[in-house]
This record gives C-alpha cells, structure tokens and sequence, in this order.
C-alpha cells in the first residue's frame, strides 16, 4: 500500500498511540466444561459460565475464549489460504471484486466514519445465497439475493471458504455451534430461556471476513479499522500473533490493546443485542492500530439474523420501571444500507442504532 495517502489519516483526536495499554482485564473464560462432545456440565458450572459472561457483556462488551472447541487445523487451514489470497497481484484480487450489484467477495477500498481504512478483505456469507432486502428503502419490499464470489487462485481458498465444500462447512459450523452456544450463554444471562435466539438465526444473514492489514509506514496516522461499533448481533473473532485489536474502555474510555491468547477467539456484543437486552450490555466501540513492519491478518465471524427480523428490545426485559429504549427496526434494512455505504464516501455519519432510541 505504500506510502500513507491523506484519504487514510485520522483527525489527531482519533490517532492511535504508538505507546499503548495492553488490556489485562479483558476476561479470559474457559469453555472446556461445555466444548466437547461427551461434556455433561452440572448446574453450577452453568451458572458460574453464566455469571462470567454475564458479567463480562456488562463490563466490557468484549472476551475472550479458550478450550472453545472449534478445531486448531481448521483455522490454521483458513488463515493458510487468506494469506495465499492476499498474497496474489492486485489485479488478480480485483478479479472478483465486490460492487453494488454483487456485495461480497473482495475489496480494497472500505471506509469507517469516512476515512479509509488501511486493509482489503474478502468477504463470504455463511449462507450462499443469502436472502436480503433488494433496497435500504422502507417503501421497497422487493428482496434480491448475495452470492459468494470465488477466486481461481489459490484452490484451496474456495475449498476453506465455499460453503458447500467439506472444508467450510466444517470451520462455519463448528464457529456458528461456538456462537449459537455463546448466544444461550448469554440468554440465560439475561434470565431468560437458553434457546432464547435461535429462531431468529434460522435465515441467518452471518458473513465471515478474512482481514488483511498490511505493514504501515505511518501506524501512528492511519487505523487498519477506524472505531466502529458492530451492528449484527455476536462477533467471533480470530486474530494472529502480531494484535492491533484495541478496544474502547468503558469505564474511562481509554483505548485498549487486546493482547493476542494463542488458539483463543476473541468475542464481542453487537447493536442487536444491546437493543435486545435494553441497554443491558452495550455494543463498545473498537479500532484496529497497524504495525509497521508486519502484516496481521484477522478472521471475524458476524453472527447476523434472518434479513426480516424486528429488532427490539424483548419483551422478556420490559415493563413500566424499564421501558423500551429503542423503536423496532427491520435489520435487513439496516444491513443493506450498511453494506451500499461501504461504496461511497458520506456526507454524514453511517446508520446507527442510536438513531432508533426513543
């Protein structure tokens, strides 16, 4: 990427410091008493997993998770093939580039809060096709579908990514299972039942990301990621070796750097769940700093619900001393007006769910 270009250097209030805080209270929970196929936790293992997550979705938004259960070689396998991908020529690359018309696939030129992040991606749904609203409009109720592109080099890019081929089906799964069993987790965190949120998985609008930040050679004026809060419901993420993660903390707003945990996933709150709990756990803010000398490369999995999901608070967690604080809105809406405004640079801030508070 060379040298640093003015569209990717941030105002001097969002710079990341080269001196930074490497986060020791992000809570790290063992997962081994739930991950494995023979486990049969008792009542109080549950509970004590449910206290800690609870406790972590209010502290931070953020955790991290070991002994989780999703295979080391098919994450090595995937991370392999991102690197071979992101490796090739550009204009290799550019060959299945996403647009307007066809969202997912390649792309080299994303911006967060309008300043253009220091990164290329290549993004596939979990669900191919997947069905989504044809238009942001709330007028419009035509739905159109996403479809993966697929590169010809490497080969075994499609064979880790596609979701039809063994090798996918086998890494998504076991994620989506992590997921799905974070998301009972957390469900019984709230009181309620455990299964709570599956239905609203059922079409699932999930996509996962291969992130590649290159070497930088001004890390202290440009972001990988600028800060952004996720808008889906539950983030998966695995990172390598070199970091960047730095996360918002919420009781001084200080930027923190997550300190990598070998073979560990890394999991934050989304908008949904902040507008499902009531405010009850909140969606933190959180920015990827660069390095100048390596390359990092990130594998995020959004846990996303069906395009015709209603998202609002639950009526589970409402009544007259906690009244709903945000108005129901359509997330396929607000999934596609995200996904068109990755292709132009706004005059104005990019939908958010503090647009819907009461």
């Amino acid at each position: 990427m060379g040298e640093v270009n003015q569209a990717f250097i941030q105002a001097p209030e969002h710079r990341p410091k080269l001196a930074f805080t490497e986060a020791e209270g992000i809570p790290l929970i063992d997962l081994s008493a739930i991950s494995s196929i023979n486990s049969k936790p008792d009542q109080a293992t549950i509970e004590e997993l449910t206290r800690e997550i609870g406790s972590a979705c209010k502290e931070w938004g953020f955790f991290q998770v070991i002994n989780h259960g999703v295979p080391l070689e098919k994450r090595q396998k995937i991370d392999s093939a991102a690197r071979k991908f992101f490796a090739l020529p550009l204009e290799e690359k550019r060959k299945v580039r996403r647009d307007e018309v066809q969202v997912l696939g390649y792309f080299d030129a994303e911006n967060t809060k309008n300043v253009r992040d220091w990164k290329e991606v290549f993004d596939v749904n979990v669900e191919n096709p997947t069905l989504v609203p044809s238009s942001p409009d709330p007028e419009d109720n035509q739905v159109t579908e996403w479809f993966n592109k697929w590169p010809q080099q490497p080969p075994e890019l499609r064979q880790v990514t596609c979701i039809y081929t063994e090798a996918c089906e086998e890494y998504t799964k076991e994620v989506e299972k992590l997921a799905l069993k974070l998301m009972e987790l957390i469900a019984l965190s709230l009181g309620l039942a455990a299964k709570r949120f599956h239905g609203y998985f059922k079409d699932q609008t999930t996509t996962m990301r291969l992130n590649h930040y290159p070497p930088c050679p001004s890390p202290d004026l440009a972001l990988g990621v600028g800060r952004h809060k996720d808008g889906g419901a539950l983030t998966v993420l695995a990172q390598d070796e070199v970091g960047g993660l730095e996360v918002k903390r919420k009781t001084d707003g200080e930027w923190i750097r997550v300190k990598p945990t070998p073979n560990a996933y890394i999991i934050n709150v989304g908008d949904i769940i902040q507008v499902w709990s009531n405010d009850k756990y909140e969606s933190v803010e959180h920015r990827v700093a660069l390095n100048s000398e390596k390359e990092r490369i990130s594998i995020p999995f959004f846990l996303n619900p069906a395009h015709y999901t209603i998202v609002k608070p639950l009526e589970e967690l409402i009544d007259d001393q906690n009244p709903p604080k945000f108005k129901p809105y359509n997330w396929g809406k607000f999934h596609t007006h995200r996904k068109h405004s990755n292709f132009k640079k706004l005059n104005q801030e990019n939908i958010q769910i503090y647009h819907f508070r009461v």
